[in-house]
């Protein structure tokens, strides 16, 4: 049985909450950011278009070791920094139609009641122990270095790794002490660690529970699949306090403070519980939901997948509240093939979106279909306007405008006629595949619903000419026409979740009363008005011109800010996920004769089918042309490819290699690519199928 037999299927009686990862209050946005808060706010929208009681929470991560070392670089108070932050993330969320319910954030009475209440409970059962550990010190300044202000080597995986994650290798979490050759990186120098007592959350006494929420947990497979790595590698317990000024102090105790991922996510509880507060338990119930039988989605960046499916599931099953029903986690976002990098200012930030005058709606569609969620995608202002170009304006724009155009100049609105079946019927289609998005726990799946919806009012609109049948046949001709509109006002309710702005708009084009985001996907296939006004156009072309001055502006505040980082290099930590020169691998000295390089056989091929591996977060296995034959293929590419572009793609592969099985499926050769992103290697030239490459 999968995972996802084991719950009923949405839309169900229980009250759902959706949250998504807490954004750290210490910068800017960007649309990297972004990709998670819009894929959350889908994602709610659609499940309460379905008739789903559904709270979508959120808050602002305010505690933590670099809030603190900012704050005091700034010379301002903690919390003063980090409230400013939330204040404009507050402001900014609403700005791209991310509607939470409640936005909170970590350091309000509601998630400290909470905290040491969840806390007190786990130290009740038995969970917490005390334990000297090591900590890291800077001998020379005499001063603790909290985690994030400690580099060094990862003892798993042996890459470069921060004092409390792996962050560039394995993606394991690190208790303090177990980095190798640790140095400070406030000052440079070698850090040594020194004993002091902290207390231990015992995850590894919870294995058994944790195995079995794994069966249960629902989500993208990645989420579901890489946890269980962490259990059968044998679970660590984890240290919960930390050497800080800033933060919870852990209940009884002066000088430690919980660590920020203890009282981070307790603030879901404390988000949806405000919401209550506020709207009254007769209108949504935090205590049901959290404690009783709720429908809990984490939407979050891949990054944090082991806090939230290790050590969060754990503390709310010690503590008696409800397990996640599912975890979602995205793929990152690069920026034109290169990772975002705040210092060197490559970034598309959220604020500058909105500057350029574009629609919030437009990047909400490009984030939430670009790709399926758990993968990684790589945004440029070319394939922006591609997207824009032919699926919004191309296609659903193209249909709503024309089909309303012709229904208010010749009906004066809605004809008198009946929906035909055909319509009827695949309107009715459309609602079911956006139901099976939410219940497959797929952001473009929802998308994509309407999309089709649009193209194929486009095909009926175009195969049955109704401009041809006006004064011929006019009974026909209202038929079609009648179709069109309610395909419309599909159209609205449908895509509600993917673009709640324009929807909205085309609602109100319609004449419908009240607004667009109070229904329900019922009333998708109710009768629209009889009589509206001429329609709009909802989406606009973007030129070319335009494109180029964007990417003229990107290049040129790029280049200023590498330039000056250049001038100011510093070994601080910088999130820039690019690949430097100085991280390309040396070449080896090692050699091979001709004759063994002859040995390879390299051929061009063809993938004509790409199907991720069901409970492999990265596998695909693909179909390949070669020429003389179709070969099977399983290659590891699932998270940094879109799989439904794959078909048509010509490739190198090498034929002539063993073959092997991987999650149970025959891997006849394999897929050649380059770098950590796997850019596939193909021939410059149109080199025909089953060509040796020598």
């Amino acid at each position: 049985m999968s995972s996802q037999d084991t719950h009923e299927a949405f839309p169900t009686d229980a009250p759902a909450v959706v949250t998504c990862g807490l954004p750290y209050a210490n910068g800017d946005l960007h649309i990297g950011h972004l990709r998670t808060y819009v894929g959350g706010d889908v994602y709610s929208r659609a499940l309460e278009s379905l008739g789903q009681d559904t709270a979508f929470v959120c808050g602002s991560d305010m505690h933590g070791t670099p809030i603190a070392v900012q704050a005091i670089q700034e010379g301002i108070d903690p919390e003063e920094f980090a409230l400013e932050w939330h204040e404009q993330y507050k402001e900014t969320f609403p700005k791209f139609g991310v509607d939470f319910d409640n936005y909170g954030h970590t350091h309000d009475d509601a998630n400290r009641e909470l905290t040491y209440e969840i806390v007190e409970k786990l130290e009740e059962e038995g969970y917490v122990y005390e334990k000297e550990i090591k900590v890291a010190w800077d001998p020379v300044d005499e001063q603790p270095l909290p985690d994030r202000y400690v580099e060094g080597t990862c003892p798993y995986c042996g890459e470069h790794a921060r004092g409390d994650e792996c962050d560039e290798g394995c993606g394991r979490h690190l208790e303090p002490g177990e980095i190798e050759d640790p140095v400070s990186t406030i000052s440079g120098n070698p850090a040594e660690y020194r004993d002091r007592a902290h207390k231990f959350f015992e995850v590894s006494e919870l294995a058994e529970y944790l195995d079995g929420f794994l069966d249960r947990v629902e989500g993208t497979s990645n989420a579901r699949n890489q946890p269980r790595q962490w259990l059968e590698d044998g679970l660590q317990d984890w240290c919960i306090t930390r050497d800080l000024d800033w933060g919870f102090d852990y209940p009884g105790e002066d000088d430690l403070v919980l660590y920020v991922w203890v009282d981070a996510p307790i603030e879901y509880i404390a988000s949806t519980k405000q919401y209550t507060d506020r709207v009254g338990a007769d209108v949504y119930d935090w205590d049901e939901a959290w404690r009783e039988d709720g429908d809990i989605v984490h939407i979050i960046g891949r990054d944090i997948i082991q806090h939230h499916t290790i050590f969060w599931p754990a503390m709310l099953h010690v503590a008696d509240f409800q397990e996640p029903r599912a975890v979602m986690a995205s793929g990152f976002m690069t920026l034109g093939g290169k990772g975002f990098s705040t210092s060197r200012n490559r970034a598309v930030w959220a604020r500058e979106y909105l500057d350029e005058g574009f629609h919030p709606d437009l990047l909400r569609y490009y984030l939430a279909t670009n790709g399926g969620f758990q993968q990684d995608v790589d945004f440029s202002w070319e394939k922006f306007r591609d997207r824009v170009n032919t699926e919004l304006v191309g296609t659903v724009g193209n249909f709503l405008y024309r089909s309303l155009l012709f229904a208010y100049r010749n009906y004066e609105g809605t004809p008198d006629a009946e929906v035909s079946d055909e319509v009827e019927a695949r309107i009715e289609e459309a609602i079911d595949d956006i139901a099976a998005g939410v219940n497959d726990y797929s952001v473009r799946a929802i998308g994509q619903a309407t999309t089709d919806l649009a193209r194929f009012g486009n095909e009926y609109i175009q195969r049955e000419e109704p401009w041809n049948l006006v004064g011929e046949d006019d009974e026909a001709a209202a038929q079609v026409i009648r179709d069109c509109v309610q395909i419309a006002k599909a159209i609205a309710v449908l895509f509600e979740p993917i673009a709640p702005g324009k929807s909205e708009a085309l609602w109100t084009q319609l004449g419908e009363d009240g607004s667009v985001h109070d229904v329900t996907t019922d009333a998708a296939l109710e009768a629209p008005p009889r009589e509206f006004d001429a329609p709009e156009e909802l989406y606009e072309k973007i030129e070319d011109e335009r494109v180029e001055e964007l990417n003229e502006k990107l290049q040129s505040r790029v280049a200023e800010a590498t330039a000056d980082d250049a001038e100011t290099e510093t070994d601080e930590g910088d999130d820039d996920d690019a690949e430097d020169v100085s991280d390309i691998e040396p070449v080896t000295d090692d050699r091979i004769s001709f004759e063994e390089f002859q040995d390879l056989d390299l051929r061009v091929g063809e993938i004509l089918t790409a199907d991720p591996i069901e409970d492999s977060d990265n596998l695909v296995k693909l179909t390949v042309d070669i020429g003389v034959e179709e070969r099977q293929i399983v290659a590891g590419i699932q998270q940094l490819h879109d799989t439904d572009s794959l078909p048509g793609t010509k490739v190198v592969i090498v034929a002539n290699l063993e073959k092997a099985e991987l999650f149970g499926h025959e891997s006849n050769g394999m897929l050649l690519a380059a770098g950590e992103d796997a850019d596939l290697l193909t021939t410059h030239g149109d080199s025909a199928i089953g060509t040796k490459i020598r």
